[in-house]
Formats: structure tokens, sequence, C-alpha cells
């Protein structure tokens, strides 16, 4: 099998932009890639993780760097949505990462962690698991359409 740096490319750009408070789909896209059956399946799993993970990353950075700003005019969260979403964190702790895969809840989640200070060595520990066991269901799907 070639390897196909634009199948790549677009993949990683997917999942980078859906780990981030961006709209983006990276499942569609690694499942398209995992059936047309051009790439080897390990490679896609890997740059889909790393290039999630990364996008996480990035949300847990943001996340550090909001105190600074909150009580900003143009700050797009209130003080008291804010308030809430550490509250949740709180009750939940770091174990609510392993839902970062889940759409809608988990980007903010990755955010919210870097304002609550996690420790990026258990950040990125747990949402590396969630994140690749997300794609590990979606290839496995994806293999069983074939």
């Amino acid at each position: 099998m070639m390897l196909d740096f634009g199948a790549y490319g677009g993949l990683f750009a997917a999942a980078f932009l859906a780990a981030t408070l961006l709209p983006a789909q990276s499942e569609a896209v690694l499942a398209g890639l995992v059936i047309a059956g051009k790439q080897p399946v390990l490679a896609l799993f890997l740059v889909a993780s790393v290039a999630n993970v990364l996008g996480s990353v990035v949300n847990w950075v943001i996340g550090g760097a909001v105190e600074r700003y909150r009580h900003a005019k143009w700050f797009p969260a209130s003080p008291e949505a804010l308030a809430k979403a550490q509250a949740q964190y709180q009750r939940w702790g770091h174990w609510s990462l392993l839902a970062s895969w889940v759409p809608i809840i988990g980007d903010p989640l990755t955010l919210v962690a870097g304002i609550m200070r996690e420790p990026l060595w258990r950040f990125l520990a747990l949402v590396t698991i969630a994140k690749t066991g997300r794609y590990l269901v979606v290839i496995a799907l994806a293999k069983a359409w074939v």
C-alpha cells in the first residue's frame, strides 16, 4: 500500500480540529479511509489519535490561560458559566476526562481541565485512553461494514 500524504494530512487536520472547540468531524473521515482500504489501518489510527490528542492539548493550554482573561468584556463565557463548569469538573474530577471523546461535552471538558490546572501527565493519559478507544471502535465498525 502506497503512502498517501493527502489522506493522512486531511485526517490529521480533521482529527485535530475535531478535538478543539471548532466544529469538525473526524470519525467519518477515519471510517471512510478505513473502508477505502488504501492506507494501513494502523497508520490511520495513529495519525487520528495523535492529532486528536494534540487538539485536546490545545484546549488544555487555552484553559490554563483563561484565568488571566476571564474578566475581560470580550470573554465568551460568563463568570457564572465558568463557575458552573468548574464545579462540574470538581464534582467528577479528572476521571471526567474519560468522557473527552463524547460529542458536545468532550471538548469543553478538556478546556476546563486546563482551567483547573489538571497535571499534563494525567490529562494526557486519560484523554489518550478516551480518544484512542473511540477510534478503535470507529475502525472496528468500519471494518465490519466492508
